[in-house]
């Protein structure tokens, strides 16, 4: 399998940046991550890599070595932009910094591929530039890139659902939106353009020919062809005469550029396979790549900012070095780092979207899944989302950070609104005995805690001569053994027939166990929750009747956590939240 034309630019690029984060030593392995993270396309190639990957570092490690970390900056910077300084503690700052440059009419855009809906990844995006548009009074844009047809294509539901995930995640819809295939016309108006102006041309060599040349310091004879053997070019590839893969149009930079990956590099191509999207012609068989698409788009809307992932400052680059032909101004460019979040691992939207067509989860709000449609469903509030990329901010160093992160601030949001419930999980059944003066009627528990004006909710007890029933997690029946409190009530310890209450006051200080009497007021459900790449369920009892819970509504478990609840074929299903 042919590697992509350009993964010898973004390894160099990684192993820079690896670099100048680790005291201009960049190591192998590394880079591989950073590579096989930045790049899910090249996962299929990555037995291949390594060899080329160790290649390419050892010719990083010689720069560096032979003129120093800081004349290898300097050359590059000279040559391609700013890259970032070596990390120290400073850089980690929680919340947003001010915005560079001029902040007046500011223009920011959330430009997803629309090949499903958005992750929690995503939203990092929609909220920070959302932030930003409203700090200073701007405009935030929400454009569809979609103008892949072949690798990465749209998936055509994918455009409403990621406008609820917008909506759904800043409150509002964005000022404006864009879906780049309606644009095509435009972009290949504007192809003509720079092939008219000298600023790109119609390359018909090979692909992997290319690249070995590039890698040289060569470039192909096809860019001295006069101006009107390019324009001849551009019309076969549009009107079908020439084939897919047999020409691509570049962008005319320079062979003597430091980075490879700047050296004439491709803006418009053959993809012979139609849009998903009905509403675009589907005879069209000539489509920007992202870098000129992205870079028309943001000059024609009037993007003032860009914030974008460290990974893309050779898009960066590429783009500024066709603005400065044209005599355009670029943005105003903010990088930030990569973002684990360790408990998910690692999840593309295109692997998503297999599981999903291949029927691995049930749907894109499966709860295994990291989309904002699966968090939504399971009782993350927006509200949560938003504080949680605001406090971690712009940092451009590589982070890793726990999902306890997040949960903590949507427990902030959450706990207020949320009544409690005692739940038994894998209950069973045991006969309790108790003297006449420890019986009751009914046990009152609060709603919320922190509530009282709330009230209170009750448990029924049903006695007989003999006593009453209760029912209690499987796990606690062997602790009988040792007395416990049945909680709210009284302590308890096992008898060859059950167990008998002993006391209802609390000097003791025993440990507690949940509990719920016999009778109509409990109801049987399911407790579900996500382990790994599992669903696992466990049957349970929770007070109240199956009709007092919302579908949808989230309550906190006592002393197991927050759950959302859901009224399915089977019953009442409570999905684990968090704790």
């Amino acid at each position: 399998m042919e590697l992509p034309e350009d993964v010898e630019d973004s390894i160099r690029t990684m192993a820079v940046l690896n670099a100048i984060e680790y005291g201009g030593t960049p190591d192998s392995r590394s880079v591989m991550g950073r590579i096989m993270s930045a790049r899910p396309d090249l996962r299929a190639h990555a037995k291949n890599l390594m060899p080329l990957i160790e290649q390419v570092v050892d010719q990083v490690v010689q720069d560096i070595t032979e003129n120093g970390i800081d004349a290898v900056r300097k050359d590059i910077e000279e040559q391609e932009g700013t890259l970032p300084e070596r990390p120290t503690q400073k850089d980690r700052r929680s919340g947003l910094p001010d915005l560079s440059g001029e902040t007046e009419n500011i223009v920011l855009r959330f430009a997803p591929n629309p090949n499903g809906p958005l992750s929690l990844g995503h939203a990092r995006g929609v909220v920070i530039n959302a932030a930003y548009a409203e700090q200073y009074a701007g405009k935030f844009i929400l454009r569809f890139d979609d103008t892949d047809t072949k690798v990465k294509p749209a998936l055509p539901k994918a455009y409403e659902w990621i406008l609820e995930d917008v909506e759904w995640l800043i409150g509002r819809q964005p000022d404006r939106i864009i879906i780049a295939s309606d644009r095509i016309e435009r972009y290949l108006k504007f192809t003509q353009e720079i092939l008219e102006k000298g600023l790109a041309y119609v390359d018909h060599t090979p692909a992997l020919d290319f690249r070995e040349m590039r890698a040289e310091g060569k470039l192909p004879s096809d860019r001295d062809l006069p101006v009107s053997e390019h324009l001849d070019r551009w019309k076969m590839m549009i009107d079908g005469t020439t084939p897919e893969g047999g020409a691509v149009v570049r962008v005319r930079t320079s062979p003597e550029l430091k980075n490879p990956a700047l050296r004439d590099w491709p803006a418009v191509r053959i993809q012979e396979r139609a849009h998903p999207r009905t509403e675009v012609d589907q005879n069209t068989r000539v489509w920007p790549l992202l870098d000129l698409q992205s870079a028309f788009d943001d000059h024609t809307e009037g993007v003032t900012h860009i914030i974008r992932g460290k990974d893309l400052m050779d898009s960066t680059r590429r783009q500024t070095l066709l603005y400065d032909g044209l005599g355009w101004t670029y943005p105003e460019t903010i990088y930030w780092g990569r973002v684990k979040i360790h408990d998910l691992g690692a999840f593309s939207t295109s692997q998503m979207r297999r599981s999903v067509e291949e029927g691995e989860v049930s749907d894109w709000d499966d709860p295994r899944l990291p989309t904002l449609r699966s968090l939504k469903r399971r009782g993350y509030a927006p509200e949560a989302m938003r504080d949680f990329w605001i406090d971690l901010g712009l940092t451009r160093k590589d982070i890793s950070v726990s999902m306890a992160t997040l949960d903590k601030f949507n427990t902030r949001r959450i706990d207020g609104d949320s009544r409690r419930a005692t739940l038994v999980r894998d209950p069973v059944h045991i006969e309790l005995t108790c003297d006449e003066g420890h019986r009751t009627s009914t046990i009152e528990l609060p709603i919320h805690p922190d509530h009282p004006e709330r009230g209170n909710r009750v448990l029924h007890l049903n006695w007989s001569v003999k006593g009453t029933g209760i029912h209690i997690e499987s796990q606690d029946a062997e602790s009988l053994k040792e007395e416990r409190r049945l909680r709210g009530w009284a302590d308890i310890t096992a008898t060859a027939n059950g167990a008998t209450v002993l006391r209802t006051s609390r000097e003791h200080g025993r440990s507690q166990i949940h509990w719920l009497p016999d009778g109509d007021g409990v109801t049987g459900c399911v407790l579900e929750h996500v382990d790994g790449d599992k669903i696992q369920r466990t049957s349970a009892l929770i007070e109240g009747s199956i009709g007092s819970y919302k579908h949808g509504e989230i309550i906190q478990l006592e002393r197991i956590g927050f759950a959302t609840c859901e009224h399915r074929k089977e019953g009442l299903v409570l999905m684990m939240l968090h704790g």
